[in-house]
């Protein structure tokens, strides 16, 4: 950290993400841009979240509540990927005409249907491969790193490094879908999709997703299948029991005691109340308000079980800087995790 900056003046035009001025070298803190939503199937614009949360990120003021010298570790954000961008572009015009046909009663294994999935699945498995990639140049720096998508099919190559370093960890899961779907419309790695995928990789030992209100019988069947390994805390039980007197905090601790040592943190901003995030992909009533959300992850910490990584997807620009501002500060908290 350059010895001239102040962390009470504004940010620079210049400076990095949340206005700091550390290049990657000086920073603890990698955060890999993924701008990426080639599979959405509902609202679009989440390839944007990594832009929006850098320019909000420069308006939080550095002395944050849980971790004031958070500041000082340095947080980098790499440059956003152009190529990907692009890629990530071209790709999703193929997926939405394969959409199309299916919504007008083409069958899946329609040949000139399956030459375009093909496309769509090798681009995907680009995007999976840069992030592993990326993941494991700075591991071996001896970073910590975070993902921001793009939607929540982003931080799969992440995990897929993560199973290289680790024989047994768990996911903790914020998001208001389960995200279950075997190949949802077809697509190998849809953003629906991206739990099921993470479940192919054996040493992530368990799966513990927090404010789920919005799935299918293909996915609560895949639950029931794997209680032992997936645990759902749906969002309409977290009411009951808090309506019913339990408080948040026995509730986190429960939450956080089905975790394994090793943790990994992905959170869909979509897991929140939809007025903290109003243009996410597929809002969905209910959901965590900001400081359950912040509660949650400070009881993660608290219990002494190791972060090793964390994603944060689905944030959208709208026509005001809403969206990106709880997300930027979001991120930040997740910074102070690791």
């Amino acid at each position: 950290m350059p010895q001239s900056f102040n962390p009470n003046s504004v940010a620079q035009s210049d400076a990095g993400i949340f206005g700091l001025p550390n290049d990657a070298e000086q920073s603890q803190i990698i955060i890999i841009p993924v701008p990426w939503e080639v599979t959405v199937s509902y609202g679009s614009g989440t390839s944007g979240g990594p832009e929006v949360i850098f320019e909000a990120s420069k308006q939080i003021d550095l002395c944050h509540y849980d971790f004031p010298d958070l500041w000082q570790k340095g947080i980098y954000m790499e440059p956003i990927p152009e190529d990907l961008r692009a890629l990530g572009i071209k790709t999703k015009v193929i997926a939405e005409q394969i959409v199309h046909a299916l919504e007008n009663g083409t069958d899946q294994q329609d040949p000139m249907l399956l030459s375009d999935y093909e496309k769509v699945n090798s681009a995907c498995q680009t995007m999976i491969h840069w992030v592993k990639s990326r993941a494991a140049y700075w591991y071996a720096k001896g970073k910590r790193v975070g993902i921001v998508g793009g939607d929540h099919s982003s931080p799969l190559g992440h995990f897929q490094f993560q199973a290289v370093q680790h024989s047994n960890f768990g996911l903790l899961v914020i998001d208001a879908h389960m995200d279950l779907r075997n190949a949802y419309e077809g697509f190998t790695y849809s953003h629906a999709s991206i739990f099921y995928n993470a479940l192919q990789l054996p040493q992530i030992s368990k799966l513990i997703q927090v404010g789920i209100r919005d799935y299918c019988h293909e996915e609560k069947e895949l639950v029931q299948q794997q209680r032992d390994r997936v645990k759902i805390f749906f969002d309409r039980d977290l009411r009951k029991r808090l309506y019913r007197g339990e408080t948040w905090a026995t509730i986190c601790d429960e939450i956080v005691e089905s975790l394994p040592e090793n943790v990994y943190v992905s959170v869909d901003i979509d897991g929140l109340d939809p007025k903290l995030c109003p243009n996410t992909g597929t809002p969905v009533p209910g959901g965590l308000q900001y400081e359950e959300f912040i509660y949650l992850l400070n009881s993660l910490k608290a219990s002494g079980k190791t972060i090793i990584g964390f994603d944060l997807c689905e944030v959208s620009p709208g026509e005001d800087d809403w969206d990106g501002n709880v997300g930027a500060r979001a991120l930040f908290h997740l910074c102070g995790l690791v």
